[in-house]
């Protein structure tokens, strides 16, 4: 049987009434007169007084057809003869010139009216001009970019940097730079945003141009325009790359119409006016009921309206939609016609009413029309009302928006519509997310912000990192009043969104409906087989461009499909409550059906499920419905074969088979029945199996039935988790921190308000010119918070709400307990994407950054367990072995490292398992070689910082004058060490002999490779500064610079707690390394003493060149750091310990007792021959910093100088004069005092014992030595020796 439709071409069907025989069998007609005052009641004339009943032609079902085509007769030209209009040159269809009216490359929609930029400034223009009269057009603004909207003549010649309005003889509006073009540029008009409409105008009379904005005239852009021979102006647009338009010429209804102004197409009117009166006819039908018994017609509402089955009025829709259905396939009559009528609907009677009208209505268009009809007809109003949608002007209530997602929702709600339109328009031609996204407002005046948030109040420190760093501020009364009279608007514009919100919800849950009642495949499962394509374009960027997913439209659609899974997943647990459900259900069974890798790599096609092979007509006629017509109470009979024919009439088809199914209810098939067709191979189902008999539903071929079990429905809302969580990673995050930007720029200008307010309190009463000066910019600033205020109440209802921060907690929650469940099925981790990793660790750094301080995460529930589970995945895996990837790894580290930076998050570390603790720090203490540590090393720094010696700063003093760039960075917390932590470190150094050493050792030699690589760069950096010729130093080596001084910090930093933690490892020196390490610390120590610390040094220099990127470089950092380990080797330590530290400090060669001198501000002594140094010149000194550094600690320094001091005295005069003989041949600075063995030649300890670190062989002879003794023991055998 061949489906309805099928062919290339598509053939109207008879819809004669049947011969005399077979209307014999036709019974339910009611009595002649009754039908004769129905039918004229139904079909009389709109235009003319209707006829008595004496005068008038009797009608009957024989005579209809003829007085409906004279009904119908449109006494209007022919379209074909309108074509060619005075005023109008080109085709009557108007679309853009793909051919040849094009400059740059462009990408265009397939119906001609949609244009992408895909160049630098490519340009189009249409394929019909006006030389004469009124004319406008429409464009859709889809992107805010860089546009140019206008005129050109053919004659204008255009390129990649010149588009419309940069030449003579073309004029454009640009509304994102807000200014005309025509060669020159002046300011006009008003900004614009997506979701507007520009109408463009020219009256070629008075040879003026004009814009309209949403329909507002925004004013004459242009006067005296060239006209007479020749001169013709094209529609046209200059775009930059990746901005979007569409244009609507007049196929469409426009959405401003301008008195005295015709679109460039001329609307179907002859179609037109035979839609109305059809649809005049159609709602008289719903306007009357036959009374049969008493023969006379009722009136009703046509909200309360029921299809009853009467054969009367099912031939007379018949005959209606046999002139209705072609027309109802066109775009023009489809919008202004069906959609004015739905509309009409939906604001009659209760919603409940409204909706079953519409349904009806889709019903009674699937069977009195064509399936491709039916099909054309949805696409083309689901089309349009997305559109509708997109381009409504935001008005307070929400009213449009909210009219047009009811109606929507009233569509959707019809299965075979719903089914229709998910498969084959809403992901495939339409953007059907925009249906979930509320567009912001950019010019919160004509949204109606100001009459519903009156009063404006902003905060005067915001914050995004919870209570723990809000200050307390008392507020005036003044203020306290703006601020509740702000919140109360908040609140008024939160509930209105919140309809919206609702509705869009709405949405989602039909769409993931799987319990259908007619059979067939499911919503749900045709509803995910497009997610997976949806998700695959936009993560591969490989779809359709105008397809792919805006970040602010994802944003609105993850919380939608948030709000539709939990609702289905809290169903799914009512109705199984036998089953077993963990604290995060959905969670916890966690099954990753989506992998990224297939996401990545698949096709399109890839993604599509196999279909077995059935023909076209099984599909058919399994959705067709399969009743008998039951009348008068019989009971319904079983579908005679031959009412299969597709030569039958529309309205006989209907009477014998469909329409029936609205009365009597589906029995659904048995378990038994359902075994017994699923268990047929194709070739053994016969056509009863397919196409139903005794009543029940057949089978769909190739289609999963409807969930019969609970793993299915299970596994099915895994997968839109799974969705929800991929399309969080792919910019739904970067989202939400772009959208701060509305909440720093308050911020930014409250500041700037505050600081003028303060200007103009100190500024002179007679300074009459400043004082104009300030109040003009306090009135600016005032303005323009008053302005982002309101936007900003927006943003916080639609992305920073309340309930839009549980759904990324949720989502938080979600993707710990699936990592967590990944983890425990054995030595290897369960098959996990990354990107669950990643949105565990960007959804908590939302929920703490961006949604304050308006919501606190503290507030959300189960708010300090999340963070202690996170904990433990972050302690637990950043030095996982299991993890092999580099990415991941980094990632891991990093959100410790960030992690251990705020006071909540670090007392979750420290809530973890003990255990878990010490298998961290012993992590984060691993030598530092084939491994990335600087992380690492960061980590131990923020455990350390507040505890060292004047290391309790935010920032450093010298940078407090200066704006940081982002007060929430880690970096520019409080101090907030973790005492816990740094004892399990200090028991972990002290257990293990190999522990400490090669930790210490680690850190020596990277602290001496990084101070090393920062005095090189500054050498560079100070050569290129003295060069006469101007040049500039790269940025990135100024910040390679900056890094390398930060990571010489950090690592004296991170010896400083050692010492301070676990003085032994150095003082002690019955440890086989304690002396070795504590020669190396000490020069380590006094190279950098050295380098800082020396008068008019280079880095002196390059300090006092304060080059932008350098910032961090200074004295103070680095200098306290040294100062904390001498303090700690020199004056906290045990006695026998501070004489081997002095010892050792005084030994090494580099040692200058000016540098610690220099630490107290005394200067160096002048050498002989030398300028003294300016009297003036500033001294660094610890002294300066007493809001840095404590009495104690100062005091302490002032102990160490003393000590040093005399130690330093007494060793000068204690020393004896050595030949060079017995000096160390590698250092020249200590004596000969250990001999290698076998070869025996002689070093000092210091020198060999850091050469054996990394190489077995003799300095000199390259012998592998074997042994190492003490010089005199050696000597005095060689003595005993002779002697014998």
């Amino acid at each position: 049987m061949a489906s309805k439709g099928a062919g290339v071409s598509f053939s109207r069907k008879s819809y004669r009434l049947t011969s005399d025989a077979e209307k014999s069998k036709v019974t339910g007609i009611v009595q002649e007169k009754l039908l004769n005052d129905y039918l004229h009641r139904i079909f009389s004339s709109r235009d003319h007084t209707p006829t008595t009943a004496t005068n008038r032609k009797s009608l009957n079902f024989q005579n209809l057809p003829e007085h409906l085509d004279q009904l119908l007769h449109v006494d209007i030209e022919d379209e074909e003869s309108q074509g060619q209009i005075e005023g109008r040159l080109g085709p009557s269809t108007v679309v853009l010139d793909h051919t040849g009216g094009f400059e740059g490359l462009l990408l265009v929609n397939d119906d001609l009216l949609g244009v992408i930029g895909h160049s630098n400034f490519g340009t189009i223009r249409s394929t019909t001009c006006v030389y004469k009269g009124k004319w406008v057009y429409e464009v859709l603004i889809s992107s805010q970019g860089l546009m140019q909207i206008g005129w050109c003549t053919i004659n204008c010649r255009f390129n990649q940097e010149e588009g419309v309005g940069d030449t003579h003889n073309s004029y454009a509006y640009d509304g994102n730079r807000v200014r005309k073009w025509n060669v020159t540029t002046t300011n006009y008009g008003k900004a614009w945003a997506a979701g507007d409409i520009v109408s463009c105008l020219i009256d070629l009379d008075d040879g003026t141009l004009s814009f309209c904005l949403n329909g507002v005239s925004l004013g004459t852009a242009f006067e005296n325009l060239s006209r007479g021979l020749g001169m013709a102006y094209f529609p046209a647009i200059s775009l930059s790359f990746k901005e979007s338009v569409a244009f609507n010429f007049g196929s469409r209804p426009l959405r401003y119409p301008v008195t005295g102004y015709r679109p460039l197409q001329d609307p179907p009117r002859a179609d037109l006016v035979r839609a109305q009166k059809l649809l005049g006819c159609f709602q008289a039908v719903l306007g009357v009921e036959l009374d049969p018994v008493e023969g006379r017609l009722v009136e009703k509402e046509s909200s309360q309206w029921q299809l009853q089955g009467q054969p009367t009025v099912l031939l007379t829709l018949a005959h209606i939609f046999h002139h209705f259905a072609p027309l109802l396939r066109k775009v023009y009559v489809v919008e202004a016609v069906l959609m004015s009528f739905l509309l009409g609907i939906m604001e009659v009677g209760t919603p409940a009413q409204a909706q079953s009208v519409v349904r009806q209505v889709l019903d009674l268009l699937w069977l009195f029309m064509e399936d491709y009809e039916v099909q054309d007809c949805l696409k083309q109003l689901m089309m349009s009302l997305l559109r509708l949608y997109r381009f409504s002007p935001i008005v307070p209530d929400l009213g449009l928006q909210i009219h047009y997602l009811r109606l929507t929702i009233a569509i959707l709600r019809h299965e075979k519509s719903r089914k229709f339109l998910l498969s084959n328009v809403l992901f495939d031609v339409l953007q059907s997310v925009v249906f979930f996204y509320i567009k912001s407002p950019l010019r919160v005046e004509e949204a109606g912000l100001q009459e519903l948030i009156p009063t404006t109040w902003w905060p005067h420190r915001s914050s995004r990192e919870g209570r723990e760093s809000k200050e307390v501020k008392d507020e005036t009364a003044e203020e306290r009043l703006r601020r509740r009279a702000y919140e109360r608007g908040c609140q008024r514009l939160k509930k209105r969104i919140e309809v919206v919100e609702e509705l869009q919800v709405q949405i989602l849950k039909l769409l993931l409906n799987n319990k259908d009642e007619n059979g067939g495949e499911a919503s749900r499962y045709i509803f995910l087989t497009k997610f997976r394509k949806f998700l695959q374009e936009n993560a591969s960027g490989r779809g359709n461009m105008p397809m792919l997913c805006p970040p602010e439209y994802m944003v609105c659609f993850l919380h939608r499909l948030i709000s539709a899974l939990r609702y289905y997943w809290d169903e799914y647990k009512a109705s199984n409550p036998s089953a077993s459900f963990s604290e995060d259900d959905l969670a916890s069974k966690a099954n990753i059906l989506i992998d990224p890798l297939e996401l990545q790599a698949a096709t399109m096609d890839d993604l599509d499920e196999d279909e077995e092979p059935a023909s076209a007509a099984a599909a058919a006629a399994a959705q067709r419905p399969m009743q008998a017509l039951a009348m008068g109470g019989a009971l319904p009979l079983p579908r005679p074969g031959w009412l299969s024919s597709p030569t039958l009439g529309r309205a006989n088809r209907f009477l014998s088979t469909a329409a029936v199914s609205l009365m009597t209810p589906r029995r659904p098939l048995s378990t038994s029945e359902k075994v017994k067709v699923r268990t047929l191979s194709a070739e053994q189902r016969t056509r009863e199996d397919i196409e139903g008999s005794h009543w029940n539903e057949g089978l769909l071929l190739g289609r999963p039935p409807e969930e019969p079990e609970q793993p299915l429905t299970e596994n099915s809302l895994l997968e839109v988790l799974d969705g929800a969580v991929i399309m969080y990673n792919l910019s739904v995050h970067q989202q939400l921190g772009k959208m701060v930007g509305v909440s720093d720029d308050v911020n930014e200008y409250a500041m700037a308000l505050r600081d003028t307010e303060d200007k103009l309190r100190r500024c002179p009463k007679w300074r009459k010119d400043i004082l104009a000066e300030l109040t003009k910019s306090q009135k600016v600033f005032s303005e323009k918070l008053d302005h982002l205020s309101r936007r900003l109440a927006w943003v916080h209802a639609t992305v920073y709400s309340q309930e839009k921060m549980l759904d990324i907690y949720w989502l938080l929650r979600v993707c710990l307990r699936t990592i967590e469940h990944g983890d425990r099925t054995g030595s290897l981790f369960a098959f996990m994407p990354e990107f669950y990793l990643s949105v565990a660790i960007n959804s908590y750094s939302a929920l703490k950054n961006y949604f304050g301080p308006v919501h606190s995460m503290e507030e959300l529930p189960g708010y300090e367990e999340t963070l202690t589970r996170l904990a433990a995945i972050l302690a637990k895996h950043f030095a996982d072995t299991r993890i092999v990837g580099t990415d991941i790894r980094d990632s891991l580290m990093q959100a410790l490292a960030s992690y251990v930076c705020y006071p909540h998050s670090l007392r979750a570390v420290e809530r973890i398992p003990e255990e878990q603790r010490i298998a961290m720090v012993r992590s984060l203490l691993a030598p530092y070689e084939q491994r990335p540590w600087a992380q690492t090393n960061w980590i131990l720094v923020r455990l350390w910082r507040g505890c060292g010696f004047g290391y309790r700063y935010t920032r450093l003093p010298h940078l407090l004058k200066t704006k940081p760039e982002d007060a929430n960075l880690p970096s520019l917390q409080k101090p907030c060490p973790s005492t816990l932590l740094q004892q399990h470190m200090a028991d972990l150094l002290r257990q293990g002999p190999d522990v400490a050493p090669s930790f210490l050792n680690s850190v020596l030699n990277q602290l001496n490779w990084a101070f090393s690589e920062f005095i090189g760069m500054i050498q560079e950096i100070q050569q290129a500064a003295e060069r006469l010729e101007r040049n500039f130093v790269d940025s990135r080596q100024l910040k390679v610079c900056a890094t390398c001084f930060d990571l010489s910090v950090s690592l004296l930093r991170v010896l400083e707690m050692t010492i301070t933690l676990v003085p032994e490892i150095f003082l002690d020196w019955a440890r086989p390394t304690s002396e070795m390490l504590l020669q190396r610390l000490a020069q380590l120590l006094n190279q950098v003493l050295n380098r800082v610390t020396a008068e008019r040094n280079l880095f002196d220099r390059v300090v006092s060149l304060r080059l932008p990127g350098l910032e961090s470089v200074d004295h103070y950092p680095i200098l306290v750091a040294v100062t904390g380990i001498l303090v700690q080797l020199l004056v906290h330590g045990p006695a026998s310990g501070k004489e081997r530290a002095t010892s050792v400090l005084l030994a090494d060669p580099c040692f200058q007792l000016r540098s610690i001198c220099y630490l107290l501000g005394q200067p160096e002594p002048s050498a002989p021959g030398t300028a003294l140094p300016a009297p003036d010149r500033k001294h660094f000194s610890l002294q300066s910093y007493t809001d840095y550094i404590s009495v104690e600690e100062l005091a302490q320094v002032e102990q160490m100088l003393a000590h040093l001091t005399s130690a330093s005295a007494q060793a000068a005069a204690a020393s004896l004069p050595t030949s060079e003989e017995d000096l160390c041949p590698i250092c020249y600075a200590h004596p000969i005092s250990a001999v290698f063995q076998p070869c025996g030649h002689k070093s000092c300890k210091a020198c060999i014992n850091q050469h054996l670190m990394n190489n077995k062989d003799c300095f000199f002879c390259k012998a592998t030595i074997e042994s190492v003794e003490d010089w005199d023991k050696a000597a005095n055998a060689s003595a005993t020796s002779s002697t014998t």
